[in-house]
Protein backbone atom coordinates (compact mmCIF):
# COMPACT_ATOMS: atom_id res chain seq x y z
CA UNK A 1 0.00 0.00 0.00
CA UNK A 2 1.32 3.35 -0.62
CA UNK A 3 1.96 5.72 1.68
CA UNK A 4 0.79 9.20 1.77
CA UNK A 5 4.20 10.83 2.22
CA UNK A 6 4.76 8.48 -1.41
CA UNK A 7 2.02 10.00 -3.03
CA UNK A 8 3.23 13.77 -2.50
CA UNK A 9 6.24 12.61 -3.58
CA UNK A 10 4.74 11.14 -6.97
CA UNK A 11 2.56 14.70 -7.40
CA UNK A 12 4.15 17.74 -8.70
CA UNK A 13 3.30 21.15 -7.82
CA UNK A 14 0.17 22.47 -6.04
CA UNK A 15 -2.07 19.15 -6.84
CA UNK A 16 -1.84 17.65 -3.65
CA UNK A 17 -2.14 19.57 -0.34
CA UNK A 18 -1.61 18.17 2.73
CA UNK A 19 -4.97 17.31 4.43
CA UNK A 20 -5.53 15.68 7.97
CA UNK A 21 -8.34 13.43 5.87
CA UNK A 22 -5.44 11.47 3.92
CA UNK A 23 -3.49 11.74 6.94
CA UNK A 24 -6.43 9.58 9.26
CA UNK A 25 -6.68 7.23 6.07
CA UNK A 26 -3.20 6.59 6.26
CA UNK A 27 -3.24 5.89 10.10
CA UNK A 28 -6.57 3.70 9.69
CA UNK A 29 -5.39 1.72 6.90
CA UNK A 30 -2.04 0.60 8.85
CA UNK A 31 -4.48 -0.04 11.87
CA UNK A 32 -7.28 -2.11 10.62
CA UNK A 33 -7.57 -4.54 7.24
CA UNK A 34 -10.70 -2.49 6.52
CA UNK A 35 -12.58 -5.46 6.27
CA UNK A 36 -16.28 -4.73 5.02
CA UNK A 37 -18.16 -5.39 8.02
CA UNK A 38 -15.79 -3.04 10.56
CA UNK A 39 -17.53 0.10 11.42
CA UNK A 40 -14.77 0.85 13.34
CA UNK A 41 -13.02 1.09 10.27
CA UNK A 42 -15.98 2.31 7.77
CA UNK A 43 -17.33 4.88 10.55
CA UNK A 44 -14.07 7.08 10.17
CA UNK A 45 -13.74 6.89 6.06
CA UNK A 46 -17.37 8.59 6.46
CA UNK A 47 -16.24 11.57 8.46
CA UNK A 48 -13.74 12.76 5.57
CA UNK A 49 -17.22 13.85 4.00
CA UNK A 50 -19.27 17.03 4.83
CA UNK A 51 -22.87 16.01 4.17
CA UNK A 52 -26.11 16.99 5.06
CA UNK A 53 -27.05 13.55 7.11
CA UNK A 54 -30.80 14.58 7.10
CA UNK A 55 -31.00 12.96 4.55
CA UNK A 56 -30.14 9.49 2.44
CA UNK A 57 -28.46 10.13 -0.59
CA UNK A 58 -28.60 6.71 -2.42
CA UNK A 59 -28.11 8.33 -6.36
CA UNK A 60 -24.25 8.34 -6.10
CA UNK A 61 -24.04 6.81 -9.87
CA UNK A 62 -25.31 10.18 -11.01
CA UNK A 63 -23.13 11.57 -9.34
CA UNK A 64 -21.30 11.69 -5.93
CA UNK A 65 -20.18 14.16 -2.92
CA UNK A 66 -16.62 14.89 -2.69
CA UNK A 67 -14.64 14.08 0.34
CA UNK A 68 -13.30 17.43 2.07
CA UNK A 69 -9.79 17.12 0.82
CA UNK A 70 -11.01 17.32 -2.43
CA UNK A 71 -13.21 19.78 -1.97
CA UNK A 72 -10.64 21.61 -0.33
CA UNK A 73 -7.22 21.58 -3.27
CA UNK A 74 -10.52 22.49 -5.50
CA UNK A 75 -11.50 25.84 -3.60
CA UNK A 76 -7.59 26.46 -2.85
CA UNK A 77 -6.95 26.35 -6.68
CA UNK A 78 -9.59 28.52 -7.56
CA UNK A 79 -8.76 30.99 -5.07
CA UNK A 80 -5.06 30.84 -6.18
CA UNK A 81 -5.71 31.26 -9.81
CA UNK A 82 -8.19 33.86 -9.34
CA UNK A 83 -5.37 36.27 -8.35
CA UNK A 84 -4.45 36.98 -11.88
CA UNK A 85 -5.82 33.99 -14.23
CA UNK A 86 -3.69 34.23 -16.86
CA UNK A 87 -0.67 34.33 -14.97
CA UNK A 88 -1.74 32.18 -12.23
CA UNK A 89 -4.08 29.95 -13.77
CA UNK A 90 -1.99 28.84 -17.49
CA UNK A 91 1.28 29.33 -15.94
CA UNK A 92 1.45 27.57 -12.57
CA UNK A 93 -1.49 25.55 -12.18
CA UNK A 94 -2.62 24.31 -15.84
CA UNK A 95 1.01 22.61 -16.30
CA UNK A 96 0.03 20.34 -13.47
CA UNK A 97 -2.55 18.38 -15.43
CA UNK A 98 0.66 16.66 -16.42
CA UNK A 99 0.84 14.74 -13.25
CA UNK A 100 -3.05 13.98 -12.86
CA UNK A 101 -2.65 12.52 -16.42
CA UNK A 102 0.31 10.50 -15.18
CA UNK A 103 -1.54 9.37 -11.56
CA UNK A 104 -4.96 8.33 -14.01
CA UNK A 105 -2.69 6.62 -16.22
CA UNK A 106 -0.89 4.92 -13.87
CA UNK A 107 -4.41 3.90 -12.58
CA UNK A 108 -5.88 2.49 -15.35
CA UNK A 109 -2.80 0.53 -16.43
CA UNK A 110 -1.69 2.62 -19.45
CA UNK A 111 1.06 4.72 -20.66
CA UNK A 112 0.48 8.77 -19.79
CA UNK A 113 0.41 9.80 -23.31
CA UNK A 114 -2.41 7.54 -24.11
CA UNK A 115 -4.85 9.44 -21.64
CA UNK A 116 -6.73 12.75 -22.39
CA UNK A 117 -8.39 14.55 -18.90
CA UNK A 118 -12.27 15.07 -20.31
CA UNK A 119 -15.20 17.16 -18.48
CA UNK A 120 -17.24 13.93 -18.26
CA UNK A 121 -17.62 10.38 -20.08
CA UNK A 122 -20.30 11.89 -22.43
CA UNK A 123 -17.09 14.09 -23.89
CA UNK A 124 -14.57 11.34 -24.04
CA UNK A 125 -17.41 9.05 -26.06
CA UNK A 126 -18.47 11.81 -28.28
CA UNK A 127 -14.73 12.52 -29.23
CA UNK A 128 -14.77 8.89 -30.12
CA UNK A 129 -18.13 8.80 -31.79
CA UNK A 130 -17.39 11.74 -34.15
CA UNK A 131 -14.00 10.92 -34.25
CA UNK A 132 -14.11 7.95 -36.97
CA UNK A 133 -14.47 9.05 -40.73
CA UNK A 134 -17.65 7.07 -42.10
CA UNK A 135 -19.52 6.66 -45.31
CA UNK A 136 -22.97 6.94 -45.75
CA UNK A 137 -24.61 3.36 -44.96
CA UNK A 138 -21.60 2.18 -42.40
CA UNK A 139 -23.43 1.06 -39.06
CA UNK A 140 -22.22 2.09 -35.94
CA UNK A 141 -23.94 -0.95 -33.69
CA UNK A 142 -24.56 -0.40 -29.84
CA UNK A 143 -27.41 -2.35 -27.45
CA UNK A 144 -30.60 -1.27 -26.00
CA UNK A 145 -29.30 -0.97 -22.70
CA UNK A 146 -26.55 1.58 -23.76
CA UNK A 147 -26.74 5.81 -22.34
CA UNK A 148 -28.92 7.59 -24.00
CA UNK A 149 -26.59 10.65 -24.63
CA UNK A 150 -24.25 8.54 -26.89
CA UNK A 151 -27.30 7.48 -28.22
CA UNK A 152 -28.47 10.91 -29.10
CA UNK A 153 -24.15 10.97 -30.80
CA UNK A 154 -25.10 8.96 -32.91
CA UNK A 155 -28.63 9.44 -34.34
CA UNK A 156 -26.90 12.97 -35.34
CA UNK A 157 -24.33 11.40 -37.66
CA UNK A 158 -27.15 9.68 -38.79
CA UNK A 159 -28.91 11.99 -39.63
CA UNK A 160 -26.26 14.35 -41.15
CA UNK A 161 -24.12 11.97 -42.70
CA UNK A 162 -26.15 8.86 -43.29
CA UNK A 163 -24.32 6.55 -40.88
CA UNK A 164 -26.96 4.24 -39.47
CA UNK A 165 -27.39 3.27 -35.85
CA UNK A 166 -28.21 -0.47 -35.18
CA UNK A 167 -29.12 -1.45 -31.28
CA UNK A 168 -28.77 -5.41 -30.30
CA UNK A 169 -31.55 -6.44 -28.22
CA UNK A 170 -29.61 -7.67 -25.10
CA UNK A 171 -31.68 -8.86 -22.27
CA UNK A 172 -31.21 -7.09 -18.96
CA UNK A 173 -30.80 -10.16 -16.94
CA UNK A 174 -28.73 -12.60 -18.76
CA UNK A 175 -28.34 -15.98 -17.88
CA UNK A 176 -24.61 -15.89 -18.83
CA UNK A 177 -22.51 -13.33 -19.73
CA UNK A 178 -22.30 -15.76 -23.52
CA UNK A 179 -25.68 -14.35 -24.04
CA UNK A 180 -24.52 -10.82 -24.24
CA UNK A 181 -21.92 -11.75 -26.45
CA UNK A 182 -23.83 -13.66 -28.67
CA UNK A 183 -26.56 -10.41 -28.97
CA UNK A 184 -24.34 -8.45 -30.43
CA UNK A 185 -22.31 -10.77 -32.36
CA UNK A 186 -25.49 -11.92 -33.90
CA UNK A 187 -26.12 -8.45 -34.72
CA UNK A 188 -23.04 -7.43 -36.88
CA UNK A 189 -23.52 -7.31 -40.63
CA UNK A 190 -20.79 -6.67 -43.49
CA UNK A 191 -21.38 -2.97 -42.62
CA UNK A 192 -20.53 -2.65 -38.90
CA UNK A 193 -17.28 -0.23 -38.84
CA UNK A 194 -17.99 1.08 -34.92
CA UNK A 195 -19.24 -0.97 -31.70
CA UNK A 196 -20.00 0.90 -28.61
CA UNK A 197 -20.87 -1.30 -25.83
CA UNK A 198 -21.17 -0.30 -22.20
CA UNK A 199 -18.85 -1.61 -19.11
CA UNK A 200 -21.20 -1.31 -16.64
CA UNK A 201 -24.54 -0.33 -18.34
CA UNK A 202 -26.56 2.78 -15.84
CA UNK A 203 -29.61 1.58 -16.29
CA UNK A 204 -29.62 -1.43 -14.01
CA UNK A 205 -25.18 -2.18 -13.13
CA UNK A 206 -24.89 -5.20 -15.20
CA UNK A 207 -21.07 -5.92 -15.37
CA UNK A 208 -20.71 -6.24 -19.29
CA UNK A 209 -18.11 -9.12 -20.62
CA UNK A 210 -15.84 -6.60 -22.35
CA UNK A 211 -12.95 -8.01 -23.10
CA UNK A 212 -14.69 -10.66 -24.73
CA UNK A 213 -16.50 -8.10 -26.87
CA UNK A 214 -13.49 -6.41 -27.91
CA UNK A 215 -11.67 -9.95 -28.65
CA UNK A 216 -15.19 -9.97 -30.79
CA UNK A 217 -14.86 -6.54 -32.64
CA UNK A 218 -10.95 -7.33 -33.11
CA UNK A 219 -11.26 -11.24 -35.01
CA UNK A 220 -13.47 -8.85 -37.45
CA UNK A 221 -11.35 -5.78 -37.73
CA UNK A 222 -14.27 -3.23 -36.27
CA UNK A 223 -12.88 -0.97 -33.23
CA UNK A 224 -14.59 -1.04 -30.27
CA UNK A 225 -15.36 2.01 -28.06
CA UNK A 226 -15.93 1.23 -23.95
CA UNK A 227 -18.38 3.77 -21.94
CA UNK A 228 -16.56 3.11 -18.33
CA UNK A 229 -18.77 5.72 -17.00
CA UNK A 230 -19.88 3.57 -14.00
CA UNK A 231 -16.89 1.18 -14.10
CA UNK A 232 -13.52 2.94 -12.89
CA UNK A 233 -12.95 3.22 -9.31
CA UNK A 234 -16.37 0.88 -8.86
CA UNK A 235 -15.34 -2.47 -9.50
CA UNK A 236 -11.26 -3.37 -9.80
CA UNK A 237 -10.00 -3.74 -13.47
CA UNK A 238 -7.03 -2.52 -15.59
CA UNK A 239 -7.00 -1.81 -19.03
CA UNK A 240 -5.29 -4.93 -19.85
CA UNK A 241 -7.74 -6.77 -18.68
CA UNK A 242 -10.17 -5.45 -20.90
CA UNK A 243 -7.84 -5.36 -24.04
CA UNK A 244 -9.60 -2.00 -25.27
CA UNK A 245 -8.62 0.82 -27.44
CA UNK A 246 -11.04 3.08 -26.74
CA UNK A 247 -12.36 4.11 -22.98
CA UNK A 248 -14.46 6.82 -21.46
CA UNK A 249 -15.49 7.52 -18.06
CA UNK A 250 -16.61 9.96 -15.62
CA UNK A 251 -14.45 10.35 -12.37
CA UNK A 252 -17.39 12.40 -10.38
CA UNK A 253 -19.15 9.73 -9.92
CA UNK A 254 -17.14 6.61 -8.02
CA UNK A 255 -13.76 8.22 -8.08
CA UNK A 256 -15.43 11.60 -6.00
CA UNK A 257 -13.26 13.53 -8.09
CA UNK A 258 -14.65 17.26 -8.42
CA UNK A 259 -17.75 17.82 -11.16
CA UNK A 260 -17.21 17.97 -14.61
CA UNK A 261 -13.63 15.45 -14.59
CA UNK A 262 -13.46 12.63 -16.78
CA UNK A 263 -10.85 11.22 -18.88
CA UNK A 264 -10.52 9.46 -22.46
CA UNK A 265 -8.29 6.61 -22.99
CA UNK A 266 -7.14 5.94 -26.73
CA UNK A 267 -4.47 2.78 -27.52
CA UNK A 268 -0.88 5.38 -28.53
CA UNK A 269 -1.24 3.70 -32.12
CA UNK A 270 -5.17 4.90 -32.71
CA UNK A 271 -4.53 8.55 -31.58
CA UNK A 272 -3.18 9.77 -34.85
CA UNK A 273 -6.46 8.53 -37.04
CA UNK A 274 -8.86 9.71 -34.65
CA UNK A 275 -10.25 13.35 -35.29
CA UNK A 276 -10.20 15.66 -31.74
CA UNK A 277 -13.82 17.04 -31.37
CA UNK A 278 -12.83 20.34 -31.65
CA UNK A 279 -9.99 21.76 -33.56
CA UNK A 280 -6.47 20.75 -33.02
CA UNK A 281 -3.28 21.50 -35.00
CA UNK A 282 -2.18 19.29 -37.33
CA UNK A 283 1.07 19.26 -35.22
CA UNK A 284 -0.79 17.56 -32.23
CA UNK A 285 -2.12 14.50 -34.78
CA UNK A 286 -0.50 12.25 -32.43
CA UNK A 287 -0.48 13.62 -29.24
CA UNK A 288 -2.92 12.88 -26.72
CA UNK A 289 -3.59 16.29 -25.62
CA UNK A 290 -4.89 17.33 -28.62
CA UNK A 291 -8.40 15.93 -27.13
CA UNK A 292 -8.25 18.85 -24.69
CA UNK A 293 -8.47 21.16 -27.27
CA UNK A 294 -11.76 22.77 -25.57
CA UNK A 295 -10.46 26.64 -25.31
CA UNK A 296 -10.17 28.53 -21.20
CA UNK A 297 -11.60 26.33 -18.78
CA UNK A 298 -10.87 25.84 -14.82
CA UNK A 299 -7.91 24.39 -13.61
CA UNK A 300 -8.79 23.67 -10.48
CA UNK A 301 -11.41 20.98 -11.61
CA UNK A 302 -8.64 18.54 -13.15
CA UNK A 303 -5.96 19.18 -10.84
CA UNK A 304 -8.26 18.08 -7.72
CA UNK A 305 -8.42 14.89 -9.37
CA UNK A 306 -5.05 14.32 -7.90
CA UNK A 307 -6.43 14.36 -4.56
CA UNK A 308 -9.98 11.86 -5.45
CA UNK A 309 -6.70 9.24 -6.55
CA UNK A 310 -4.95 9.75 -3.43
CA UNK A 311 -7.81 9.33 -1.04
CA UNK A 312 -9.53 6.42 -3.76
CA UNK A 313 -6.00 4.29 -3.66
CA UNK A 314 -5.25 5.17 0.26
CA UNK A 315 -8.65 3.21 0.53
CA UNK A 316 -7.61 0.54 -1.77
CA UNK A 317 -10.21 -0.43 -5.13
CA UNK A 318 -10.37 -4.09 -3.66
CA UNK A 319 -11.41 -2.87 -0.11
CA UNK A 320 -13.98 -0.23 -1.72
CA UNK A 321 -15.15 -2.71 -4.27
CA UNK A 322 -15.94 -5.54 -1.03
CA UNK A 323 -17.40 -2.78 0.95
CA UNK A 324 -20.07 -1.86 -1.46
CA UNK A 325 -20.50 -5.24 -2.19
CA UNK A 326 -21.48 -5.32 1.66
CA UNK A 327 -23.69 -2.65 1.63
CA UNK A 328 -25.59 -4.00 -1.52
CA UNK A 329 -25.75 -7.49 -0.25
CA UNK A 330 -27.18 -6.53 3.37
CA UNK A 331 -30.26 -4.45 1.77
CA UNK A 332 -31.05 -6.53 -1.39
CA UNK A 333 -30.88 -10.17 1.37
CA UNK A 334 -33.67 -8.56 3.35
CA UNK A 335 -36.18 -7.63 0.06
CA UNK A 336 -35.26 -11.39 -1.84
CA UNK A 337 -38.45 -12.97 -0.49
CA UNK A 338 -40.80 -10.55 -0.71
CA UNK A 339 -43.38 -11.79 -3.51
CA UNK A 340 -43.76 -7.97 -4.76
CA UNK A 341 -40.14 -7.18 -5.09
CA UNK A 342 -38.60 -7.78 -8.24
CA UNK A 343 -34.79 -7.04 -8.84
CA UNK A 344 -33.83 -5.67 -12.37
CA UNK A 345 -29.96 -6.67 -11.96
CA UNK A 346 -28.58 -9.81 -11.38
CA UNK A 347 -26.62 -9.61 -8.21
CA UNK A 348 -24.34 -12.02 -8.57
CA UNK A 349 -20.44 -11.04 -7.92
CA UNK A 350 -19.88 -11.69 -11.83
CA UNK A 351 -22.46 -9.11 -12.80
CA UNK A 352 -22.94 -6.43 -10.47
CA UNK A 353 -21.18 -4.34 -7.34
CA UNK A 354 -22.55 -1.94 -5.68
CA UNK A 355 -25.56 -0.09 -8.63
CA UNK A 356 -28.74 -2.14 -8.46
CA UNK A 357 -32.24 -1.61 -10.01
CA UNK A 358 -35.28 -2.77 -8.08
CA UNK A 359 -39.32 -2.62 -8.62
CA UNK A 360 -42.38 -2.83 -6.29
CA UNK A 361 -45.03 -4.56 -8.20
CA UNK A 362 -47.90 -1.83 -8.77
CA UNK A 363 -46.40 0.71 -7.34
CA UNK A 364 -45.09 3.27 -10.59
CA UNK A 365 -41.30 4.31 -9.46
CA UNK A 366 -41.88 7.77 -9.51
CA UNK A 367 -44.17 7.83 -7.00
CA UNK A 368 -42.28 5.14 -4.71
CA UNK A 369 -39.14 8.04 -4.96
CA UNK A 370 -41.79 10.56 -3.87
CA UNK A 371 -42.67 8.68 -0.81
CA UNK A 372 -39.15 7.36 -0.27
CA UNK A 373 -38.19 11.16 -0.20
CA UNK A 374 -41.34 12.78 0.93
CA UNK A 375 -41.73 10.30 4.04
CA UNK A 376 -37.89 9.28 4.50
CA UNK A 377 -36.18 11.86 3.50
CA UNK A 378 -34.62 9.09 1.24
CA UNK A 379 -33.06 10.28 -2.57
CA UNK A 380 -32.87 7.76 -5.48
CA UNK A 381 -33.36 8.09 -9.10
CA UNK A 382 -36.00 6.26 -11.35
CA UNK A 383 -35.04 4.09 -14.16
CA UNK A 384 -37.61 3.59 -16.89
CA UNK A 385 -36.66 1.21 -20.20
CA UNK A 386 -38.80 -0.35 -22.73
CA UNK A 387 -37.86 -3.90 -21.03
CA UNK A 388 -38.38 -2.73 -16.84
CA UNK A 389 -38.66 0.26 -14.49
CA UNK A 390 -37.99 0.60 -10.83
CA UNK A 391 -35.47 2.91 -8.66
CA UNK A 392 -31.92 2.82 -8.89
CA UNK A 393 -29.82 2.47 -5.66
CA UNK A 394 -26.32 3.44 -5.23
CA UNK A 395 -24.25 3.87 -2.32
CA UNK A 396 -20.94 5.09 -1.73
CA UNK A 397 -17.93 4.69 0.62
CA UNK A 398 -19.38 7.39 2.93
CA UNK A 399 -22.73 5.83 3.33
CA UNK A 400 -23.63 4.20 6.45
CA UNK A 401 -24.99 0.74 7.65
CA UNK A 402 -27.68 2.76 9.77
CA UNK A 403 -28.94 4.83 6.24
CA UNK A 404 -28.83 1.30 4.35
CA UNK A 405 -30.91 -0.55 6.94
CA UNK A 406 -33.53 2.26 7.46
CA UNK A 407 -33.35 1.98 3.10
CA UNK A 408 -34.05 -1.46 3.73
CA UNK A 409 -37.08 -0.97 5.84
CA UNK A 410 -38.51 1.96 4.18
CA UNK A 411 -38.46 -0.79 1.24
CA UNK A 412 -40.18 -3.65 3.02
CA UNK A 413 -42.96 -1.24 4.21
CA UNK A 414 -43.57 0.03 1.02
CA UNK A 415 -44.20 -3.85 -0.53
CA UNK A 416 -46.16 -4.90 2.21
CA UNK A 417 -48.23 -1.83 3.17
CA UNK A 418 -48.24 0.24 0.24
CA UNK A 419 -47.50 4.20 0.07
CA UNK A 420 -51.17 5.33 0.40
Amino acid sequence: MMTRRAFLMSAMGMVAFRNETLDMVERLVSRFEGLPEDEEFWVQIQQAFALDRTMINLNNGGVCPSPRVVQDALRRALEYGNQAPSYFMWRHLEPQIESVRTRLAKSFGCDSEEIAITRNASEALEICLFGFDLQPGDEILTTTQDYPRMINTIKQREMREGIKLVQAKVPHLPRSHKELVNAIAQAITPKTKLILVCHVIFLNGQIYPVREIVRLGKERGIPVIVDGAHAFAHIPFHRDDLGCDYYGSSLHKWLLAPVGTGFLYVRKEKIENLWPLMAATAEQKKDIRKFEEIGTHPAANHNAIAEALTFHEMIGIERKYARLRYLQERWTRKLREEKNVRFHTNLGRRDSCGLITVEIEEIEPEKLANWLWDKKRIFVTTITSDDYKGIRISPNVYTTVSEIDFFAEAMLEAARKGIG
